[in-house]
């Protein structure tokens, strides 16, 4: 009987031992993998990059001038803003074969609505008139003084011009009852006692 006891007692502790084993090897294999195991790195962030906006680029401004006259292709033309008479005849094909452009200031600047007219080598000179008002200038000069009309003025006013007298202010009514009306300032030469000096003090002060 006592022989049976401590039979059964050596067989459960030898079974107890053996699970105690195995529980030992279990933990000690589950702590191994949780060490040994990767852990992911955290992606990183994604940056979207947004597109930079094209500048859009401003239409250049231009301007419209008359070009008439001595010039191979008369019209209007169509220029960028800042442009000057010479740029205008160019545009308008250039230079006539009977041109003669006098004095006329090449380098002026035009504005929108000018219109621009080349002398010939029978009346030389030229003019350029601003479209924004009814005053001319000739040869491209402005003057702050008030423009004598040639077609419009009195024998009293055109008096008041340096180097005419009643005698040639007469001379000059005369002219233009017998032509109509002054098409160009550069007519002025064609009047009788209008010399080129005198011409040359009257064409910034007189209009059309």
């Amino acid at each position: 009987m006592v022989a049976r006891l401590l039979s059964f007692g050596r067989e459960h502790l030898v079974a107890v031992v053996l699970v105690l084993m195995v529980g030992v090897v279990w933990t000690g294999y589950s702590l191994f993998q949780a060490r040994t195991t990767p852990v992911a790195a955290a992606a990183a962030p994604t940056v979207l990059a947004s597109p930079t906006p094209t500048p859009t680029a401003s239409p250049t401004a231009t301007v419209l001038v008359h070009v008439l006259g001595a010039v191979r292709r008369p019209g209007v033309v169509t220029l960028s803003e800042g442009s000057r008479v010479q740029d205008a005849i160019v545009a308008a094909g250039g230079l006539a074969a009977n041109a003669d452009t006098g004095e006329l200031n090449l380098a002026a600047v035009l504005v929108d609505g000018s219109q621009l007219k080349i002398g010939t080598t029978k009346h030389p000179g030229g003019e350029l008139r601003s479209g924004a008002s009814d005053q001319g200038g000739g040869s491209g000069t402005t003057g702050a003084e008030a423009k004598v009309s040639l077609n419009s003025a009195t024998l009293a006013q055109l008096d008041t011009l340096p180097g005419v007298g009643p005698v040639t202010a007469q001379k000059i009514l005369d002219w233009r009852s017998e032509h109509g009306k002054f098409t160009a300032v550069t007519e002025l030469q064609e009047v009788d006692g209008i010399g080129p000096k005198t011409y040359a003090d009257l064409a910034a002060r007189v209009r059309l």
